[in-house]
């Protein structure tokens, strides 16, 4: 018999359904029979050929798309710039059917090796039902990106079972680590082992590290695949068709330039709709600048982010780790989504237990 939740549940995603493509309700009953096996692009190589999206905002410098295509290339890589990667809609690149379908053709295009978002910035939830889950399942290569991109990085995770990556976006100068990062995730066909750590501490007097120093929020140890992304954009997927399952995953959650009490509110969005339960563990990683502004609230002072998180998250009895160095910040780790991960909170470490690609 169904019960009052679940014929509520299937009332309200019939409803939301009823707007989108037809194709779309095929994928969803797929996905609703159970977990989708894990999908693993091929590792990419020297010569791969790039196909350059934007999924969300246009660039707010006209070279941008140059700028990527030399990036590309100093990796090795042949650049192919999508039709509509330089169209512009107010704070969007393109339509949302223009920028979907970029990534759909980019993921049919058997000549293309991985599919790498310019930018993050605004709107790409708006493309989720446009997506064609069913041919990004069947033509499986790297996507990459994070931010905004945080959103079509877990639909099509949740939708098609194929590993996706959180990492740097095509355009980003990238770091001696974030480059060290991306290349142990996405270019070997092994367990990357320790990734996102902060760097050693150098001994002086006097001296006390801050930048780069890990919270122990709640000690333990946790396994299971990861998922996460930006906090507010995953917010926005809640509720949604293209919502991740959380049961037994790792959580890695990131922010840039919210303020503690607008973090409160995510996370007690996510407490108050039962999604935090079930979770193996949570990873934290850069919240730049995430601190308190003046009387934001004005109201009686107010807590850090890292407080808010310690509060939020801490009731609920698994561990919890900050500190680690993946986000809005210039050395940023690659995470795939669906990859099994340890999180072990007294030694300060998140470690990849098996191959991200194939």
């Amino acid at each position: 018999m169904l019960n009052r939740r679940g014929f509520l549940g299937q009332v309200s995603t019939a409803s939301v359904l009823a707007a989108f493509p037809a194709g779309l309700k095929e994928t969803l009953a797929r996905v609703e029979k159970g977990p989708l096996p894990v999908i693993r692009p091929k590792a990419l190589r020297k010569g791969a050929k790039v196909a350059l999206v934007a999924p969300a905002s246009p660039a707010s410098d006209s070279e941008n798309l140059r700028i990527a295509e030399e990036v590309m290339v100093s990796l090795g890589f042949v650049p192919k710039a999508m039709p509509n990667a330089a169209r512009a809609t107010m704070y969007l690149a393109g339509t949302d059917q223009e920028r979907a379908a970029d990534v759909n053709a980019a993921f049919a295009d058997p000549s293309v090796d991985a599919v790498w978002c310019l930018r993050g910035g605004y709107g790409s939830p708006r493309i989720l039902p446009y997506l064609d889950y069913e041919l990004i399942r069947k033509n499986p290569k790297p996507f990459i990106g994070y931010s905004d991109i945080t959103a079509p990085l877990n639909a099509i995770h949740r939708m098609t079972g194929l590993v996706t990556f959180h990492g740097p976006n095509g355009a980003d100068n990238q770091t001696d680590f974030t480059l060290s990062e991306l290349k142990k995730v996405l270019f070997e066909a092994k367990a990357a082992g320790s990734i996102a750590a902060p760097p050693p501490p150098v001994p002086r007097e006097a001296y006390g590290e801050r930048e780069n120093r890990l919270r122990r929020l709640v000690p333990g140890k946790a396994r299971g695949p990861l998922v996460g992304g930006n906090i507010s954009v995953f917010a926005t997927l809640v509720g949604t068709p293209f919502e991740p399952d959380l049961k037994g995953r790792v959580l890695f959650l990131e922010e840039v330039g919210e303020e503690p009490y607008r973090i409160d509110r995510w996370l007690t969005h996510f407490l108050l709709t039962g999604r935090l339960s079930g979770l193996a563990g949570i990873v934290l990683g850069k919240f730049h600048d995430c601190g308190p502004k003046d009387f934001h609230p004005s109201f009686n002072g107010t807590w850090t982010w890292q407080e808010v998180c310690a509060d939020r998250l801490g009731t609920l009895g698994i561990p919890v780790l900050a500190g680690l160095r993946f986000g809005h910040v210039p050395d940023k780790a690659t995470l795939p989504l669906g990859v099994q991960a340890e999180l072990d909170v007294e030694a300060g470490t998140l470690s990849l237990l098996e191959a991200a690609v194939s």
